[in-house]
């Protein structure tokens, strides 16, 4: 069985669990073992079982290389826990495994795990400011308004994309908008662009957008200082004053500016020990439970760089303000301890990155539900994020961009024409969701068709323009909606119905022309003998 990439999409924890055990369960060898004098047909030794899955974990490109032969063993321990192998009397629902010569089997039921039936997130209607009235204090006829004559050859001239003729318009004054105003439109327009990244017809599987608090998102845009960290209002919720001293202290090593040399050996792992311990105790993971999901799915887009930075970048911005900053603060001290070469190595056996990605990844991502996948998500969430921190973490500038575009633009004085409800010029996003065929038919049949034959039978029965001007717009409208132009003249009789032929009048008969045109002299033979 080939190993396949596991895209964003719901339920993705849960279809790479499923994923991994087919893997195993065919790529497994089976022997013939023996026990305290008994043999067991199709079984296999713990050790061999760790190689196994650790080679298999360390090809597939949903894990990657970074998985240790620990996380393996921990995979392992839940396999057994969940009753994937039992040992060879039959025996599971332990977390006992270890990595020994304990004979294990795999059992004749299926244990692959049903997706989980989550409640339907209700989807949150996005709430934009009304521009049908206008601004208190102000009526339009109190607005002198200039009066432009404009001849219809005119008209065309300027509007030559334009059918038909110019309806009824008003100038709209909008009104100011709010604080509210703009950060739900932030919200409406960050979450839109996230589950265009993540390629989703819907993001109610993912995530549950009445979760997601608007605030935060124009807060971790705009309130950050110069070097891209948040600042936050309520300094209640910043870090303790002494665990950003440890902090700079590994990180800045040996130039340690808020705390006194160390006199002893060993100083710099009691440090990293306090660091660990004060984000491991921490009831909720930095990237939060509501949005574990979220980026969960992200992973399955690593295989494309630039989309899964985009991606995360977008995902951040959701997180609480608070949340953000030391998300921020704790990769970047990662960071900076991994390539310290100053540093005396924290750990014996374990590599400095590698220490990183286990000491902190549980804190920065786990579900609220145990979930069996949590810690190798969570190592190749940490270590995508401590290569790309800067970019992640930073402030999406071409989002930012398109959001200022658009409220500017919703700020601005606006023609609005007779029978238009909306702005067409600039429609808000909104979240879409899936319909079925004939829906998508009928939909597409009165949605657009019906408005475009009432105009091709206004254009038909106009009676005040030219009959060349007529011609010259059914010509245009029959080359851009040929069906429907079909539909309305299905003949050329039909269609000439709507240009009757004069009748032509006989000219005059004048006397010159009855008379014989002058003829030339033509020399004759003569008959003369």
């Amino acid at each position: 069985m080939e190993p396949r990439l596991v895209g964003p999409g719901p339920y993705r924890a849960t279809r790479l669990w499923n994923e991994i055990i087919e893997l195993f369960r065919a790529g497994m060898p089976l022997r013939k073992h023996r026990c305290h004098f008994k043999s067991y047909e199709r079984c296999f030794k713990a050790s061999e079982a760790v190689d196994c899955l650790h080679e298999l974990l360390g090809s597939n490109q949903n894990f990657g290389p970074e998985v240790t032969r620990n996380q393996t063993v921990k995979l392992l321990k839940k396999f057994l826990k969940n009753h994937v192998i039992e040992d060879i009397k039959g025996r599971w629902g332990k977390e006992d495994f270890q990595d020994d010569g304990h004979l294990y089997r795999f059992p004749p039921s299926s244990p692959l795990k049903p997706y989980p039936k989550k409640p339907s997130c209700g989807k949150e209607v996005i709430k934009f400011p009304d521009w049908d009235e206008p601004k208190a204090g102000t009526s339009q006829e109190q607005i002198p308004v200039k009066s432009v004559t404009m001849n219809t050859e005119m008209w065309y001239k300027r509007h030559s994309i334009a059918i038909g003729e110019v309806p009824a318009c008003k100038l709209v004054f909008r009104r100011e908008l709010t604080q509210t105003n703009i950060e739900e439109i932030w919200k409406s327009m960050t979450l839109s662009q996230l589950q265009k990244v993540l390629g989703l017809d819907s993001l109610d599987e993912v995530l549950d957008t009445k979760l997601v608090n608007s605030k935060h998102i124009v807060q971790n845009a705009y309130n950050v200082n110069k070097q891209g960290i948040v600042t936050l209002e309520d300094k209640s919720k910043e870090l303790p004053h002494w665990i950003l001293s440890a902090m700079k202290c590994l990180a800045n090593w040996p130039s340690c500016s808020d705390l006194k040399q160390p006199t002893y050996s060993g100083f710099e792992r009691d440090v990293f020990k306090t660091i660990v311990d004060y984000f491991g105790q921490m009831k909720e993971p930095l990237l939060t439970f509501h949005f574990f999901d979220v980026f969960v799915s992200v992973l399955g887009l690593l295989q494309k760089h630039s989309k899964a930075v985009e991606a995360l970048q977008i995902s951040c911005l959701l997180l609480p303000p608070e949340n953000r900053k030391r998300l921020q603060l704790l990769v970047r001290m990662m960071v900076r301890i991994s390539f310290n070469k100053d540093l005396p190595p924290l750990s014996e056996s374990v590599r400095t990155r590698n220490l990183m990605v286990q000491a902190f990844s549980r804190c920065i991502l786990c579900s609220k539900d145990e979930m069996d996948l949590d810690e190798l998500l969570a190592a190749k969430l940490v270590s995508f994020l401590m290569d790309n921190y800067q970019e992640i973490l930073s402030v999406p500038s071409a989002l930012k961009s398109s959001i200022e575009e658009h409220v500017v633009h919703l700020q601005r004085v606006q023609i609005k024409y007779a029978g238009a409800d909306t702005d067409a010029t600039f429609p808000p996003p909104s979240f879409c969701h899936q319909i079925s065929t004939d829906e998508f038919e009928y939909q597409r049949a009165t949605g657009s068709q019906e408005p475009l034959a009432a105009l091709l039978e206004e254009i038909a029965m106009n009676k005040e323009i030219s009959v060349k001007d007529k011609k010259k717009k059914l010509k245009q409208f029959q080359k851009s909606y040929p069906e429907v132009y079909r539909v309305r003249f299905p003949t050329p009789e039909t269609e000439a119905v709507l240009f009757p032929e004069k009748a032509k009048q006989k000219p005059a008969i004048l006397m010159w022309a009855l008379k014989k045109p002058f003829q030339p002299f033509h020399r004759t033979r003569s008959f003369r003998m």
